[in-house]
């Protein structure tokens, strides 16, 4: 019923101290108002609750529940700039000194004091092997090791010698890795029939190799020699499957060096890498999945 100035207004219709009411009604009528939506947004509540924890129940801590769903891998690496472009003169530091940093920080994961622990680590061999199996994802045997890296692999683009990674000497090195997809098991080329002729004596039992090349017709001659450091100048395969954060928090991904010792100076020369693998495939829509291209400009004489 609607106050107005006679029965005391709004205020007495807010609270009427006579009939003891509040908006109208009497304290046991809000009583069971209030019990009503208690009880309803708790069953509410509740509902949710148990759709999430019949949700949780459904997927695994260790593997994504649509592995089926996942891309092949992708092929990054470091240094990265702006559109991968990398154009320095070699004297000239300040030119080059982001990407010698970059390089520093992401091999300091790979320095031999962080591989030490034996209960974390292990050696897997300097050639490549086949699978290190530590069991299935599921299975209850806690954290597993991890096989060390050591980074003198990758030769004079270590880091350990030449802290310029060849920039300051006009012979850059980049550093390739195959981005990590839990349980993934990359398998090493069976035939031939999609490589390249050039990059055929690179083919190798438990190894996913890597060749590069001029991207452009333009630019055939002018790269110069490559030069590839790592197990097998590619990626071996006891360094997979990879078990997760959870399981593998250690894991360190294998990696390899390309040094490009001879590039024509003075000029843009576009470059493309690829792994290849049975089952590693390209897409047109992303130029990252088992390939990049990347841009170098050697300035100076």
């Amino acid at each position: 019923m609607p106050a107005n100035k006679e029965d005391g207004g709004w205020k007495k219709f807010f609270w009427n101290s006579e009939t003891r009411e509040l908006l109208g009604r009497t304290g046991g009528s809000w009583f069971k108002i209030f019990i009503f939506y208690l009880v309803f947004y708790g069953c509410l509540a509740g509902i949710f609750i148990g759709t999430i924890q019949a949700l949780l129940l459904t997927i695994s801590n260790y593997k994504p529940t649509w592995q089926d769903r996942v891309a092949p891998p992708g092929l990054s690496h470091t240094p990265r700039s702006e559109k991968s472009e990398m154009a320095f003169d070699p004297r000239d530091p300040e030119t080059y000194l982001p990407y010698t940093k970059a390089l520093k920080n992401f091999m300091s994961k790979y320095d031999e004091e962080g591989q030490k622990d034996q209960m974390k680590f292990e050696d897997c061999g300097e050639h490549p092997a086949e699978y290190k199996n530590r069991g299935d994802l599921e299975m209850d045997v806690g954290v597993r090791k991890a096989c060390r890296f050591p980074r003198t692999l990758l030769g004079p683009c270590s880091g350990l010698e030449d802290t310029e990674f060849g920039f300051k000497e006009g012979k850059p090195c980049v550093i390739v890795k195959l981005n990590r997809i839990v349980n993934f098991f990359p398998r090493a080329p069976s035939t031939n029939d999609s490589i390249p002729e050039e990059a055929q004596p690179k083919v190798q039992p438990n190894l996913i190799p890597i060749y590069c090349t001029n991207k452009r017709e333009e630019d055939a001659g002018k790269i110069g020699e490559i030069k590839y450091y790592g197990i097998g100048e590619g990626f071996p395969l006891q360094y997979y499957p990879y078990y997760g954060k959870l399981l593998h928090p250690q894991y360190l991904q294998p990696l390899v060096a390309l040094q490009f010792t001879n590039l024509t100076r003075n000029m843009e020369l576009r470059i493309e890498c690829k792994v290849f693998g049975d089952n590693i495939d390209y897409s047109e829509k992303d130029r990252y999945q088992g390939r990049f291209d990347i841009k170098f400009q050697v300035n100076g004489l």
